[in-house]
C-alpha cells in the first residue's frame, strides 16, 4: 500500500479516512460469527458458582508477548464485570503466589522454547492450587481468560468491516497518510484479538467455554508502498470494545443484552 503525498500516482484513489476510521463498535443485530458457546447446565445446576478466581496464566499456550502486556488490564475488566453480576472474585495475587509455589515443586508446565504446555504438570499444579484455595476461600471455580489472536479480512461490504466472534470492526490506520489506494487488497487477512473464557469447577471439569471479539491488533500501514498491515503500536485501548468482548465471552452464563447470536 502507498501513501499519497507525492505526484505520479493518478491511477490511485484516496479513500476518506472517515470511511475507515476504527472508532465504531458493533451496531447490534444478528452476527453469524458469534461464537457457539458451550455450557454444562447439568454441572452448573449441581452447584452455583459464585466465588471465583481469574488465573494470571493461560489455559492453553501463552498469548503473544504484546497481548500478554494487555492481559492484566483485560482481567481487570473481567473482574469488574463479574463483581457487578454478584460474583465474589478472589484477588489474583493469591492464585499467583500459590501457582509459583507449585511450579517450584512440579516444574514450569510451559516449555519456554516452544510455548507448548505439559498438561500433566499443569494438572498437578492446578490440583495443588485448587486444594489451597478451596480450603482458604471456599472457591467454586477458576475463570481462565486467554487473549487469542485470529486472522480475518476487512472485506465486509463498502465499509470494509471485519467480523469475528460476534463483533464488527472497521480497519484502523497507522502512519502519516490518510487513505489507502483503490487497488488495496481488502481480502488480505489481518490479525485480530478475542477474549476466550474457560471456566472450570473445583473438580477441574470445564463447565463453560466461549469467546468474544475485541479489536484488531493489525492496522493498515499508510507508510508502506506495497500495501499491507502492520502491528498496532497501541492496541486494545477502546474500553467499549473491551466490554463488548467481555459480555460476548460470558453469555449466556451472564446474559448479554442484545446478544448478536441466534436466539
Amino acid at each position: 500500500m502507498r501513501v499519497f503525498d507525492f505526484p505520479g500516482l493518478r491511477r490511485l484513489l484516496l479513500l476518506s479516512l472517515a470511511v475507515i476510521v476504527a472508532s465504531c463498535a458493533s451496531t447490534g443485530g444478528y452476527n453469524p460469527t458469534t461464537f457457539p458457546y458451550e455450557i454444562d447446565e447439568e454441572k452448573l445446576a449441581e452447584k452455583t458458582l459464585r466465588t471465583v478466581v481469574i488465573p494470571h496464566v493461560n489455559l492453553g499456550a501463552p498469548s503473544r508477548n504484546y497481548l500478554q502486556k494487555e492481559s492484566p488490564r483485560i482481567d481487570a475488566f473481567v473482574s469488574s464485570y463479574l463483581k457487578a453480576n454478584d460474583y465474589k472474585v478472589i484477588d489474583q495475587r493469591e492464585f499467583k503466589q500459590l501457582w509459583n509455589n507449585a511450579t517450584r515443586a512440579y516444574g514450569d508446565p510451559v516449555d519456554p522454547t516452544t510455548g507448548r504446555v505439559n498438561m500433566k504438570t499443569f494438572s498437578q499444579i492446578m490440583q495443588s492450587v485448587r486444594d489451597e484455595m478451596v480450603k482458604k476461600h471456599k472457591l467454586d471455580a477458576f475463570v481462565f481468560t486467554d487473549l487469542i489472536e485470529l486472522e480475518v479480512p476487512f472485506s465486509g461490504g463498502l465499509k470494509h468491516l471485519a467480523r469475528w466472534d460476534g463483533v464488527s470492526r472497521k480497519p484502523p490506520l497507522q502512519g502519516p497518510g490518510s487513505g489507502v489506494s483503490a487497488d488495496f487488497d481488502w481480502n488480505t487477512p489481518a490479525a485480530v484479538a478475542s477474549l476466550q473464557v474457560s471456566i472450570f469447577n473445583t473438580d477441574l471439569q470445564r463447565v463453560f467455554f466461549s469467546r468474544g471479539g475485541i479489536d484488531a491488533t493489525d492496522a493498515i500501514d499508510t507508510r508502506s508502498s506495497s500495501g499491507g498491515f502492520t502491528r498496532r503500536r497501541s492496541m486494545l485501548e477502546n474500553e467499549n470494545f473491551i466490554m463488548e468482548g467481555v459480555e460476548l465471552a460470558f453469555h449466556p452464563l451472564i446474559n448479554m443484552k442484545n446478544w448478536p447470536g441466534n436466539p
